[in-house]
């Protein structure tokens, strides 16, 4: 007995297809959500460094992290096209032009100084909200601002390492010179007195012109 199938309609075989595609489909969007995770993970990375140092500009960690800026934003590249969000070229930009200042050659006159320190401040929140915003975090740029803490213990210390360190520097160049007070030197009192009879022993000796009397005492014979 012969059986014959009838014929498959086009609605059958997209049936199949969605049957044989569905697990391959599902693997490769598990792939796709676990990719987006990891991306997502590595910006609050950069982000959560940024927030807990933005008071520590100077420390290993938050330069660490805004040199990190421009691989974690720099978009995805499914089949090798590259894919950026509007969001992630706004962080670009703003590290750039954050980048372009700290580059700057620093000043030395106090007015200038401070200007300078400002602007840095109201760049860095730049970056920090363009960051937040990325991520889905509503913050506002005074919150960024004035929410950092730092003791002033560890403003005075580092303060105080970063002269060490200047000083020590121009010292090994020949820049500067130690100063050496000596208040006294520890004395032996016996020694001191032996000195001083033999100097007046000496003194006594080449009194008068200069020379030195020299008296020969005679030995009895026997």
């Amino acid at each position: 007995m012969s059986f014959t199938l009838p014929p498959l309609e086009p609605r059958d075989w997209l049936v199949i297809a969605a049957t044989l595609a569905g697990p391959i489909l599902a693997v490769q969007a598990q792939k796709w959500v676990e990719m987006l995770r990891e991306r997502r993970s590595r910006k609050l990375w950069v982000f959560q460094q940024l927030m807990a140092t933005r008071a520590a500009r100077v420390s290993a960690e938050h330069v660490q992290a805004l040199n990190m800026i421009d691989l974690e934003f720099y978009g995805a590249r499914p089949f090798g096209i590259l894919r950026r969000s509007k969001s992630e070229q706004v962080v670009l930009d703003a590290w750039k032009e954050y980048h372009n200042h700290l580059n700057q050659p620093r000043v030395s006159e106090a007015a200038a100084l401070a200007v300078w320190v400002s602007r840095g401040d109201e760049l860095l929140v730049d970056v920090l909200f363009a960051i937040a915003k990325d991520l889905g975090f509503k913050f506002d740029r005074v919150q960024l601002k004035i929410s950092g803490y730092s003791p002033i213990a560890h403003g005075e210390l580092e303060f105080e390492q970063n002269a060490i360190r200047k000083f020590m520097l121009d010292l090994l160049a020949g820049k500067r010179a130690l100063k050496m007070d000596v208040a006294s030197f520890p004395v032996d009192p016996e020694a001191l007195r032996t000195q001083t009879d033999l100097q007046k022993a000496l003194s006594a000796a080449f009194a008068g012109d200069g020379a030195l009397t020299v008296h020969v005492k005679s030995q009895p014979p026997g």
